[in-house]
């Protein structure tokens, strides 16, 4: 019997970087979500934060487990700043001001994964980050702007931690994959459980 196929029902180019650099095989399937509904739906009923952040991963992945066969990673990641729930910035203003009321704060990356095969999920992982953003100057953010350009606006917080971001911030706790989208580590234990890699 052959093993399940391995597929990223993410369209983000970082998950697959992160994925294909782990040495994983996978193929990527995705199928839009409703991402706004799911969570104006949720807010509605003031939900936990973090259960928004599984809901939407889950909603990915068993939405491309319906129809390919295979282990269907799923995966979302959410903003929280003051207990308040932020999206991606629309704009580059948006982005800046973004940037501007971040500045010398703390704020939260909650991270989900679930992995879902024929249509169920069978594994799920909740990661929360915090991070402190540094007193940057304006000249700095100025330069930072012109240098990532609208590449920051695929980032709920406006920044690639993986690249120039990383300058924008002076304390870190958390796990670095999960940081970027993906929480690695768990997902291999999963993996190598299942027989998709060597243990």
């Amino acid at each position: 019997m052959s093993k399940p196929s391995v597929i990223l029902a993410s369209g983000s180019a970082i998950r697959r970087k992160i994925m294909s650099d782990a040495g994983i095989e996978f193929e990527v399937i995705t199928r839009p979500i409703d991402e706004d509904a799911i969570k104006s739906s949720m807010l509605s009923e003031n939900a936990n934060l973090k259960d928004i952040a599984d809901a939407l991963a889950e909603a990915k992945s068993i939405r491309v487990s319906r129809q390919a066969p295979g282990l269907v990673i799923g995966a979302d990641q959410i903003m929280v700043m003051d207990n308040t729930l932020y999206d991606k910035p629309k704009d580059m203003v948006e982005a800046r001001n973004r940037l501007l009321d971040m500045r010398g704060k703390t704020h939260f990356l909650i991270g989900a994964v679930v992995i879902s095969e024929n249509g169920s999920p069978v594994w799920r992982h909740l990661a929360k980050t915090k991070l402190t953003m540094r007193d940057f100057s304006d000249s700095f953010l100025d330069e930072y702007l012109e240098k990532e350009g609208d590449q920051i606006l695929q980032s709920v917080g406006a920044y690639r931690f993986e690249g120039r971001g990383a300058q924008l911030f002076s304390k870190v706790e958390g796990d670095f994959f999960s940081i970027l989208g993906l929480s690695l580590l768990p997902v291999m234990d999963y993996l190598r459980l299942r027989g998709m890699l060597l243990t």
